[in-house]
């Protein structure tokens, strides 16, 4: 769940509203457990999640840092290669051991 949390610091134009709330809510659903609250828990998981949009909204506003602003696309395609590592890695290794299985 958590891998849906993008660094949202340093980017050009700035991270909106609707970013730092997405990311709250995945970080509420990794805290909780659970991607969806039942009826007696939605009020507390909407109000994390509302309050923790705010701290994280507050938190990108107060940074300073010297670096040169993030391209968003450039990121984005860095997020992009990475998930292709992962994901071939784990297709070779569930093909590797699916040869075991059939060899042993």
């Amino acid at each position: 769940m958590c891998r849906n949390i993008v660094p949202l610091n340093n980017l050009e134009p700035a991270a909106t509203d609707e970013e730092c709330h997405d990311a709250a809510l995945q970080f509420v659903r990794k805290i909780a457990g659970t991607t969806a609250p039942s009826r007696a828990n939605q009020a507390a998981f909407d109000s994390a999640v509302g309050e923790i949009a705010h701290v994280v909204s507050r938190l990108l506003s107060e940074l300073v840092t010297t670096a040169p602003p993030k391209n968003r696309e450039d990121e984005a395609a860095k997020r992009r290669a990475r998930s292709a590592e992962r994901y071939e890695a784990i297709r070779v290794f569930q093909q590797e051991k699916r040869a075991a299985r059939a060899g042993g």
